[in-house]
């Protein structure tokens, strides 16, 4: 247990030097976790990358950070988050036919949500807005604060001697 814990913090303090050393700017980081947050929420499953890696590079901001902040939605989450947003959207606007254990029982698939009918799209559609709405500006921030903390304190000389730019 202890070997596989090691092994995932170092996995993650990898990944998190490679985030914060990119040679972009904080908030070019920042705003590529943002894109990618944003789509991920906001666009169905399998279209994401396709989507985000060109807008990523149109902005010139972090193909790294779009990348991976898509995968808030993956084969795992999908089953949680897709529900979620459209039981939610669907309570608020439309006063809430489509039960939450109906909408866990659903597969995900393209046909699948068709068959729940047009309110069930809408909901989806609206609730992963939704979700990108209060997500994407979370994301940009706390990238952005993450990699101007690691690079004050790792970019920092000693106190004794001079920076030399």
């Amino acid at each position: 247990m202890k070997r596989a814990k090691k092994k995932l913090r170092a996995y993650f303090s990898l990944f998190r030097r490679k985030v914060v050393k990119e040679k972009l700017p904080p908030e070019s980081i920042a705003a590529g976790w943002a894109l990618g947050m944003f789509i991920g929420c906001a666009v169905p499953f399998g279209l994401q990358l396709i989507i985000a890696i060109p807008l990523a590079m149109m902005m010139r901001v972090s193909k790294l950070g779009a990348t991976i902040a898509t995968f808030i939605t993956n084969p795992v989450t999908i089953f949680v988050m897709y529900p979620a947003q459209t039981f939610i959207v669907n309570k608020l606007l439309f006063g809430g036919s489509l039960t939450f254990a109906r909408l866990m029982e659903t597969e995900w698939t393209w046909k699948a949500v068709r068959r729940l009918g047009a309110e069930a799209i809408a909901s989806f559609f609206l609730g992963g807005i939704l979700f990108a709405i209060v997500l994407t500006p979370l994301t940009y921030f706390a990238i952005r604060a993450l990699v101007i903390h690691y690079r004050a304190r790792h970019d920092a000389p000693p106190h004794d001697q001079p920076r030399e730019d």
